[in-house]
Formats: structure tokens, sequence, C-alpha cells
């Protein structure tokens, strides 16, 4: 069994691809509109194109809102990326005006910083010891 798709939810599709592709680095897998407006908007990592797909999803559900603003509020990141280092991603990501909610933290056998994706969740960076 392997993991081949995880979703978050998003505020506006357009914006979250051009966030995750232009300022993140991914690239987009999957673009087929669903409905009038919506889409199956999918992204993955250039490293691993046939990996494991993130769906940006429209968050138009009603539990959506309680639920980001509660994670949010608390300060939980919705999802992790893993990345080879989290002090020099913290800086390329910085410089591009990206918002973090908590710099680089040395944890041991993890480095971690959670940056704001704009598009209404916190997203974790990960750097294994």
């Amino acid at each position: 069994m392997r993991i081949h798709l995880n979703s978050i939810f998003v505020d506006d599709q357009a914006e979250a691809l051009r966030f995750y592709t232009d300022v993140l680095g991914f690239v987009k897998k999957h673009d087929v509109p669903v409905g009038e407006k919506d889409r199956w908007l999918t992204v993955v990592s250039p490293e691993q194109p046939d990996g494991a797909e993130l769906l940006l999803e429209p968050a138009g559900h009603p539990a959506v809102k309680p639920y980001r603003d509660a994670l949010n509020k608390d300060g939980i990141p919705v999802t992790a990326f893993a990345v080879d280092d989290v002090h020099a991603e913290f800086k390329r990501l910085r410089d591009l005006g990206v918002r973090f909610t908590q710099e680089p933290l040395d944890m041991g056998t993890v480095t971690t910083a959670v940056l704001d994706d704009s598009c209404g969740n916190l997203i974790q960076l990960q750097q294994l010891a």
C-alpha cells in the first residue's frame, strides 16, 4: 500500500496553483474541469513526478472553515513537506514574501518550519536529521 493522493482545501484554486508551482516549486499534474468552476487540480514534486499527488481542493464544504480556523488558531499544520535543508528553504521562501508562523526549529531528530500558504493553510517543512 502507498499514499497516492492527499488533498488540502484551498480558497482559490488559481491562486493555490500559482503558489504551489511558482513559489514552492511543485509541478501541475492534472487539471480537469469539474462542474462549472471547480477543477480536479493536482500538483507533484518535480523530484517524484509519478509520486504522491496533492489535490488543491475547493474549500466550499461548510465543514472546511471551522476545521481550518481551529487548526490555524492552534498553529497546527494541515500537512508536511520534506526538504533537504529547512534553513535554505526558509530563506528562499521568506525572500519571496512567504509568511512563516514558525522559523526553523531544531527538535533533535527533525528540524521544522511552518509557513502560511496564502490559501488558508499552514504547511510544515521538515528536514530529518
